[in-house]
């Protein structure tokens, strides 16, 4: 495989949020409006010079609208992409190589919803109209034995690699505890000083075991949006250039959307080792070289995955990986600094590219020192998104 040619010649200047909420009072395209001008103003540039918006395919908000509403005039680019939580890295690959193409000068990647007070995900599909179409048909095969919700969906895959790894529910209890003691040190999470134990963890209910209700992901109103362009153009900008080293997109053979159940084996997420492979071939680096570690944690079983699909630990060694304090600031890899989405705020993982870019300028709230590099992830169980960002050098 080639380098990415947008790779180390592309750039993250600008990142804008409105606050993370469980009722913002307000509507999609509001959160997104504010969002998109809030990143625009941090990037120091201005709305006439956007001109490409990229966001998710499950996104409410089109492009025009916002455009329209800010007065950016022209576009030269827009696009969408697929399967919710796994397109977040996704659109700043897309941006990136719409940058480099030189299709657009300035691209802004966006995510608003009320998936709290609004539409909820995770409450599952058994209220889909019955469509002639091959995504219903697919679920279908599911629905009649109960496999109606995300959590159940990860749940029947996470049953089975605790059993043959010998991780437990405590294992993953780790992960929350940990997300969730950054997040109390955030005042822009959700959970800012609210951390947890392991013992609330533990007696927290079952939503489908193996998952407590404390290893789910939040339900979140908010919006989040990325300003991309090139390195020379950020040089010239007031914000200091988070560099993008790789992104990258994968779908593993066999996959499925969050119900790939017949592969060789559920103790794997192939499509995010599409995305390690490339992540790492494209930037020239490795596990080794990275500082912290921004994983997409809808779920706790799917981080100890990534773990280990990105090279940090072998299969089956996750558990072991994360004990000891090695994902905690001041560790060996920390991880999450910002919450993640079980302690910030469930943005299908757009804030948690926002906090690795503020890693790397070296303003954080909860702030890794001397960070050079940091690997990004997006949703998995689903085809899926990473990126290596970096200091400009």
């Amino acid at each position: 495989m080639s380098a990415h040619s947008f790779a180390g010649n592309t750039a993250i200047v600008g990142i804008g949020a409105t606050e993370f909420s469980k009722n913002s009072g307000r509507s999609e395209l509001r959160l997104a409006v504010e969002a998109v001008k809030a990143a625009i103003d941090d990037a120091g540039i201005q709305p006439s010079d956007v001109s490409g918006m990229v966001t998710f395919s499950s996104d409410t908000n089109p492009d025009v609208d916002i455009a329209r509403s800010l007065g950016m005039g022209e576009l030269t680019f827009f696009s969408r992409i697929h399967y919710g939580g796994g397109a977040a890295c996704g659109t700043i690959q897309q941006a990136a190589l719409a940058v480099e193409a030189g299709v657009a000068d300035y691209v802004v990647c966006y995510r608003a919803f009320n998936e709290r007070s609004g539409n909820r995900f995770g409450a599952g599909v058994q209220g889909r109209p019955p469509l002639a179409n091959a995504e219903s048909a697919h679920l279908a095969t599911y629905m009649p034995v109960g496999l109606l919700t995300p959590a159940s969906w990860v749940a029947l895959a996470a049953q089975r690699y605790l059993h043959m790894t010998g991780a437990t529910s405590e294992d993953l209890g780790t992960i929350a505890v940990l997300d969730r003691k950054h997040a109390a040190t955030n005042p822009k999470a959700w959970f800012y000083e609210q951390p947890i134990t392991m013992e609330e963890h533990q007696a927290s209910r079952w939503i489908v075991e193996p998952l407590h209700l404390l290893d789910c992901c939040q339900e979140t109103d908010g919006a989040q949006a990325i300003v991309v362009t090139s390195k020379e153009r950020a040089r010239d900008l007031p914000q200091r250039p988070v560099i993008i080293q790789a992104a990258a997109q994968g779908s593993g053979a066999g996959q499925d959307m969050m119900t790939s159940y017949y592969r060789d084996d559920l103790l794997g997420l192939p499509e995010m080792s599409v995305v390690a492979r490339q992540l790492w071939e494209t930037s020239g680096m490795g596990p080794s070289d990275m500082d912290a570690a921004i994983l997409y944690d809808h779920f706790t079983p799917y981080v100890l995955y990534q773990l280990e699909e990105l090279g940090f630990c072998a299969k089956g060694e996750a558990k072991d990986f994360i004990q000891g304090g090695r994902l905690e600031i001041g560790g060996e890899l920390p991880m999450n600094m910002h919450g993640g989405q079980l302690g910030e705020a469930y943005l299908h993982g757009m804030n948690g590219i926002a906090e690795a870019v503020r890693q790397v300028r070296g303003h954080a709230v909860n702030q890794v020192e001397s960070l050079e590099n940091i690997v990004v992830t997006a949703g998995t169980g689903v085809p899926t998104s990473g990126l290596v960002l970096s200091t400009d050098r």
